[in-house]
């Protein structure tokens, strides 16, 4: 989970002004955690309140979106997302918005199977983002994530995904020089796996999302928290990104790492 929130922080200077490099000082007086991390956080607090009822963690993504959404209204969210973070009655409203796949990675770290991945996901997306595309990508990014916790190598994760989510036919290098801003997940979600597949560690991860350009928090979050499943997380970034957050953001961070045993950097 917390690797989502690197990747958002360290590409949160970059969404309106792209690099188009993987050189970069990663975390810079600049940066600053963004609607990303703050509805990554509140999927996370929903998981722990919800103790696998997912009947339950429905109720609790809506309750803990709104409530931190409302807490940190200027963290950047959508149109439409915003307006939802202030309804009493809040409803789905058919999103393929890229936030679908941003804010789940807590839903792979917390799976105890595939099949319980997938449930976790519809149940924290579909409240909002129940449109096929937003579904599919949430159901993705998880099933990355736990395939990674899993064991299962990066040719593994690429050819699962390929086979029944996304067919990616590009290199980050070919699509690099052309590469637009893109909120649908359709135009940005195979560039976060992309971004994954190519990396040699945790921070080459959240490089390459970066380094093509868009909307660059939100592919370095989503790559971000793939490469946490697989790598870990070198102990000097994590030190470093928790200093972005504010003290009651940062206990849901270490409450939700005690619950699921989150390692540091494995490979």
């Amino acid at each position: 989970m917390l690797g989502a929130i690197i990747g958002d922080i360290a590409g949160s200077r970059f969404e309106w002004t792209n690099i188009k490099s993987k050189q970069f000082e990663l975390f810079h007086e600049l940066c600053f955690p963004t609607d990303d991390s703050i509805m990554t956080l509140a999927v996370a607090k929903a998981i722990l309140e919800s103790k696998g009822d997912l009947a339950k963690l429905e109720q609790e993504a809506v309750k803990y979106m709104q409530m931190l959404g409302r807490r940190y209204p200027d963290a950047g969210y959508g149109g439409r997302f915003y307006e939802w973070l202030f309804l009493k009655e809040p409803k789905p409203y058919h999103s393929l918005g890229n936030g679908a796949a941003m804010r789940v990675s807590p839903c792979g770290f917390a799976a105890k199977t595939m099949e319980d991945a997938i449930a976790l996901a519809k149940a924290v997306t579909k409240v909002t983002h129940n449109h096929r595309e937003g579904m599919k990508a949430a159901e993705a990014v998880t099933v990355a994530i736990f395939m990674a916790r899993s064991g299962k190598r990066l040719a593994e994760i690429r050819e699962h995904i390929e086979n029944k989510y996304y067919r990616i036919n590009f290199t980050l290098d070919q699509i690099r020089p052309t590469y637009e801003f893109d909120v649908t997940c359709q135009g940005s979600v195979p560039q976060a796996f992309e971004a994954f597949f190519e990396s040699t560690g945790f921070e080459d991860a959240i490089r390459n999302a970066i380094s093509i350009g868009g909307d660059s928090d939100t592919i370095a979050a989503i790559a971000g928290g793939m490469a946490e499943a697989y790598y870990g997380i070198p102990p000097t970034i994590k030190e470093k990104v928790l200093a972005f957050l504010d003290d009651d953001l940062v206990k849901i961070v270490q409450e939700f790492e005690r619950n699921y045993e989150l390692a540091a950097e494995k490979k």
